[in-house]
């Protein structure tokens, strides 16, 4: 089974998909679940979750920008309201949630102050595959960082747009938590076109400028 941990909606302030176009687009490509990681807020992951299946799997989850970069929350029912890092993975963990470092050494997206030991500590996974990472040495140092520090790897295609969902990810043999818990699955991912951080760009201007309001 793939999943897709790493995916946004039109409810991160750079998304487009609407949260059943994001989940139809991941069934047909043959995905068993997907984890919705709006940034600031988990809005997108709780509407798809109205188009949840038997067959298939959201995950609300929330990618948070904090002032040591960015944080993903997995498996989360309330709000992150803190952009503290300390304080946003303190609030991740009472919501029992999972603790994401999302494409930690990635420079050309600001990702704030590289982690370092201590960080190691306070976290669950590091992403060592995202498809959005353009410069191939990003992955390669999230991945050195997590063997270094003995964190276990996830993957995730960063999607803003449908042609990205399933790029990267995990595969398992087990149900999602059971390979979560068990650490029983394979990391595996393909770089998207840089095409698609443009778009995002624009999009984002877009947006704020209030051209693209719902």
């Amino acid at each position: 089974m793939i999943y897709d941990l790493h995916t946004h909606s039109k409810y991160s302030r750079d998304g487009w998909m609407e949260p059943k176009t994001l989940v139809k687009t991941a069934i047909k490509k043959g995905l068993a679940g997907i984890a919705i990681t709006d940034h600031n807020t988990i809005e997108g992951g709780l509407k798809a979750k109205e188009f949840e299946t038997e067959n298939f799997e959201v995950v609300v989850g929330s990618e948070i920008a904090t002032d040591r970069g960015e944080v993903i929350g997995l498996f989360l029912s309330e709000e992150v309201v803190s952009r503290n890092f300390i304080e946003v993975i303190n609030e991740i963990r009472n919501q029992s949630g999972t603790v994401v470092l999302p494409h930690p050494f990635d420079e050309l997206r600001g990702n704030g102050i590289a982690p370092g030991k201590e960080d190691a500590k306070l976290v669950d996974y590091v992403e060592t595959f995202n498809s959005r990472c353009f410069r191939t040495k990003y992955n390669e140092m999230a991945a050195e960082y997590a063997k270094k520090y003995g964190l276990k790897s996830l993957g995730g295609s960063d999607a803003h747009f449908a042609h990205e969902v399933g790029r990267a990810g995990i595969t398992t043999d087990d149900d999602l938590h059971d390979a979560f818990e068990r650490g029983s699955f394979t990391v595996f991912g393909e770089r998207s076109s840089p095409m698609y951080l443009g778009l995002t760009k624009v999009l984002k201007i877009w947006k704020k400028t209030g051209s693209g309001s719902y």
